[in-house]
C-alpha cells in the first residue's frame, strides 16, 4: 500500500522548515446541533485530527514567502462545504491583498453531499476567488494528490498555472466508485491516472511531495520574477560571414544541429517544463517551458524539429499548447520567446478536421496583440504556416543560417517549374536568409554561427541566450502601450 502524506506532513515537506504560520480560526459548524451530521462531524474530528477539510497559512518556499491551501483527505474524504469553502477564498483574497503566490494541494472526493447544493455552488466561489488572484498576476501553482475528483477537481484544482501530481493519484471528473454504483460496470482502469493525465497533456508532471517542492520554486522563480531584476550586458556582436541560401538551407537540416532542447540545456537556466495544452492535448513537437536566459524570466515555446521529424509534423495541437504559452506570459506580464524550427506543418486529414488553419490564424492573432513583451527566434528551419504562426513579436532574432519561406524551396520550385530541381535558385530569388530577412525588416539582428552551430553548440547557444537576455532587457524598459503600438506599427508597414 502506497504510504501518501497528510496535510501537515505534505506541508512541512514542501516548505522551509519551520516557516509554517497557519491562517485558519475555528469553522462555524454547519449541521444542526444534535443531527446525524453534526455527530459525524465531531467523529472526523476526533478520527482525523483536523478541524476542517483544509489547512490554510502561509510559509516560506526556497526563501520566498507563499500562501498554501491544502486539503486533508482523512477528514470526510477531504469534502467541501460551506466551512471548507469560506476557509479556502479567505486564504485566497488573502493571497490576492497581500500579492503572495499560491499554492493550492487538493486531495478531495468532491462536494460534501451532507450539506447538498449549497455546498455544491461553493465551487463557484472559490473559482471566483483564484481568477482574481490570477487577474491579479499572482502565480497559481497546484499539486493534485490522491485522490482529487468531483467539483474540486472541476473548478480550482484545475485552474494551475502550473500544475503536477502524486504518482499513481486517482485524478477525475466522476469517482470510479460512484460510476460503478450508477452504470452497473466498472470504468476503464488506468484512466483517472495522474499518469495518463500527463501524456494526454492535462498536467505538466507526476512527482513525489520532495521532488514537488523543487519544481515549486524553480517555477516561482521564473513565475514570481520583478521585471526590473533583469540586466543585461552590451549588444552582442555580429560576425557573419558571407554564405549563399542553399548552403544555409542544407546546414539548417543539418540532424546533428542545436535545437530549442540544446537550447534549454546549455543556455538557460531554472527550466521547468510544461506538458500539453490543459485541455486534453499534447505534442512532442512543441516545447514549452519556464526558464531564465542570464537574469531575464520567460515563457518559451518552441517547435522540435527533431520530434517533428521523428514523430509526426506539427499540427494543430501543437498549436494550441503554445497559445496556453501565450495566455500564459500574457496574464503574468513575462517576456515571450517563441522560437522557429519547423519543416511544415501537418497535411493531412486529421490536421484539416482539427482546425490547421484556424490555430494558425488565432496564434497570429494573438502574438499580434499580446500584451507581454516578445521576442522571436528563427533557429533554424522556417516553413510554411507552422513557422509563420510563431512569428509576430516585438523583436525577431536569426540564427546565421536560418530562413524563413512560404514553403521549403523545393515546394515552390514545384509550383513555378513542376520540377524541384530549382529550390537552391528559388531559395536565392524568394530572399530567405537570415542577412536578407534583416535588409528587408522582417529580422532585428542575426546570431552568428562561427562557422556552423552544429561544430559549436554550446557556445552558439550561449550566444543566443545572451542575445535573448540582452532584448527582453530593452523591451521592459519601454512602457507597455508603446510596445504594442511599436510592435502594431512594425507589421502594418513591412514591405510598404
Amino acid at each position: 500500500m502506497v504510504s501518501r502524506p497528510d496535510a501537515r506532513t505534505l506541508i512541512d515537506t514542501v516548505l522551509d522548515g519551520g516557516s509554517w504560520k497557519s491562517w485558519d480560526a475555528p469553522p462555524a459548524d454547519p449541521a444542526e446541533p444534535g443531527s446525524s451530521y453534526a455527530e459525524e462531524l465531531a467523529a472526523a474530528r476526533v478520527k482525523s485530527g483536523y478541524d476542517e477539510a483544509v489547512l490554510t497559512g502561509e510559509g516560506l518556499l526556497g526563501g520566498r514567502r507563499v500562501a498554501v491551501v491544502a486539503s486533508e483527505f482523512s477528514f470526510m474524504a477531504g469534502s467541501i462545504g460551506v466551512a471548507a469553502a469560506e476557509r479556502i477564498v479567505a486564504a485566497i483574497e488573502r493571497a490576492t491583498r497581500e500579492r503572495l503566490p499560491l499554492l493550492a494541494a487538493p486531495a478531495s472526493g468532491g462536494t460534501r453531499m451532507q450539506e447538498g447544493a449549497t455546498a455544491f455552488v461553493q465551487m463557484v466561489k472559490i473559482t471566483v476567488a483564484v481568477q482574481a488572484l490570477r487577474a491579479a498576476g499572482l502565480p497559481f501553482v497546484v499539486y493534485l494528490r490522491h485522490p482529487t475528483t468531483g467539483g474540486v477537481f472541476a473548478s480550482w484544482g484545475s485552474l494551475g498555472h502550473v500544475t503536477a501530481a502524486e504518482p499513481g493519484a486517482l485524478i477525475g471528473f466522476l469517482g470510479p466508485r460512484v460510476f460503478e454504483s450508477l452504470h452497473g460496470y466498472p470504468f476503464p482502469a488506468g484512466v483517472q491516472v495522474a499518469e495518463n493525465l500527463f501524456e494526454h497533456g492535462l498536467i505538466d508532471a507526476v512527482v513525489a511531495a520532495g521532488d514537488a517542492r523543487e519544481i515549486a520554486i524553480r517555477a516561482l522563480s521564473v513565475l514570481s520574477a520583478e521585471p526590473g531584476s533583469v540586466r543585461a550586458g552590451p549588444a552582442p556582436e555580429e560576425d557573419l560571414r558571407p554564405v549563399e541560401a542553399w548552403e544555409a538551407i542544407t546546414r539548417s537540416r543539418r540532424d546533428d544541429r542545436p535545437g530549442v532542447r540544446a537550447l534549454l540545456k546549455l543556455a538557460a537556466t531554472d527550466v521547468t517544463p510544461l506538458s500539453g495544452s490543459g485541455e486534453g492535448e499534447n505534442e512532442p513537437g512543441l516545447v514549452l517551458a519556464l526558464a531564465r536566459f542570464g537574469t531575464a524570466p520567460v515563457v518559451l515555446l518552441g517547435q522540435d524539429r527533431q520530434h517533428q521529424r521523428a514523430r509526426s509534423p506539427l499540427g494543430p495541437a501543437g498549436l494550441r499548447v503554445a497559445r496556453r504559452g501565450m495566455r500564459l506570459a500574457a496574464e503574468l506580464g513575462l517576456p515571450l520567446v517563441t522560437v522557429i524550427d519547423t519543416a511544415g506543418a501537418a497535411l493531412s486529414k486529421s490536421a484539416e478536421e482539427g482546425g490547421l488553419s484556424g490555430e494558425i490564424a488565432r496564434c497570429l492573432a494573438e502574438l499580434v496583440m499580446l500584451d507581454a513583451p516578445t521576442v522571436c527566434l528563427l533557429m533554424g528551419e522556417g516553413a510554411g504556416g507552422a513557422a509563420l504562426a510563431l512569428l509576430p513579436a516585438d523583436r525577431v532574432l536569426c540564427a546565421q543560417h536560418a530562413w524563413l519561406s512560404p514553403l521549403p524551396p523545393e515546394g515552390a520550385s514545384a509550383i513555378l517549374y513542376r520540377s524541384v530541381d530549382f529550390a537552391p535558385e528559388i531559395a536565392q530569388a524568394q530572399r530567405v536568409r537570415a542577412t536578407d530577412l534583416r535588409r528587408d525588416g522582417i529580422v532585428d539582428r542575426v546570431v552568428p554561427e562561427l562557422p556552423d552551430a552544429a561544430y559549436e553548440p554550446r557556445a552558439f547557444c550561449e550566444r543566443v541566450g545572451h542575445a535573448l537576455e540582452h532584448e527582453i532587457a530593452g523591451l521592459l524598459t519601454q512602457a507597455p502601450g508603446d510596445r504594442l503600438a511599436a510592435r502594431l506599427a512594425r507589421y502594418r508597414h513591412l514591405g510598404g
